[in-house]
């Protein structure tokens, strides 16, 4: 099937992605000390294959504490995650992971750094090649494959890192602030890129950032994290068309959630002192 909007027409595919269920999950750091701190009480999210949510909230709710726990690659203090019919108990090996710092090796060409794929996964490299470079194309950066992460722009590299953790098909990707180290304008272009490349395979995506109008822009829904020790306030679906134009400002839709999820931080004392139309958490 296909969709269109005022963006260009992309050709959708059947999901490739895994279902996520999360269950009472909580976490707290340093249980055998005199000052536990706990970072998550009792969070409860199920997300359907395919799906792209986005996880918001304030600093040191427990977003990235819950998208280490999701791979596997931190335990659990209490509750149950399962990504597909499996429970998490050890790093997951079908999911891809970006944060925000690009983390390319700088002695290894694009080309080489998303080619590590094939070498750590053990993966036919012919197959991992022909993907690579059909993601280069599509983000338009087949010139960069032979250059060196200081011979591109932040946004090349950021680019090079999604092409790096998209490469190898993973039904389930994480990414915590991809879109932070980067200039406006490029946030604008990866974001784009971004949503393109998960139409045409869509894998499950849990996106974690501080930026409301970009979990808007690119989720199906989002979940709004309370202050340490974080937990779900709400869970907003976002009913808008895809792709989503580039430029969402101006959309009263798009306005309508990004104020639904300012004013929960308000309400919250998370931000005051700011004009932000009032409204009730569930219209």
């Amino acid at each position: 099937m296909s969709t269109s909007s005022t963006a260009a027409s992309i050709e959708i595919e059947e999901t490739a992605g895994s279902s996520i269920r999360i269950e009472g999950v909580t976490k707290t750091f340093g249980e055998d000390t005199t000052t536990p701190s706990q970072a998550l009480r009792s969070v409860d999210m199920d997300i359907k294959p395919g799906e792209f949510v986005s996880v918001v909230g304030p600093s040191g709710c427990g977003k990235s504490t819950l998208m280490l726990m999701i791979a596997g690659l931190l335990d659990r203090s209490s509750g149950e995650i399962r990504v597909g019919e499996d429970y998490v108990d050890a790093p997951l090996t079908d999911v891809g992971i970006a944060f925000q710092d690009h983390l390319l090796l700088d002695f290894r060409t694009a080309e080489e750094n998303v080619m590590l794929q094939a070498v750590i996964r053990k993966l036919p490299k012919e197959a991992v090649k022909s993907r690579s470079d059909e993601l280069f194309e599509q983000l338009r950066l087949t010139p960069a494959k032979g250059k060196y992460p200081k011979q591109l722009s932040g946004g090349m590299r950021q680019r090079v890192s999604l092409i790096r953790t998209l490469v190898h098909d993973p039904s389930v990707i994480l990414l915590d602030e991809p879109f932070g180290a980067l200039d406006a304008l490029t946030r604008l272009q990866v974001r784009t890129d971004l949503e393109r490349l998960w139409l045409r395979r869509r894998p499950t995506v849990v996106f974690i950032t501080h930026s409301v109008e970009e979990a808007v822009g690119l989720s199906d829904r989002i979940f709004v994290m309370s202050p340490s020790p974080g937990e779900v306030v709400e869970e907003i679906v976002v009913d808008l068309p895809r792709p989503r134009p580039i430029v969402l400002g101006e959309s009263p839709e798009f306005a309508h959630y990004v104020d639904r999820i300012y004013a929960h931080f308000q309400r919250m004392g998370v931000l005051s002192g700011i004009d932000v139309p009032t409204q009730d958490a569930k219209p």
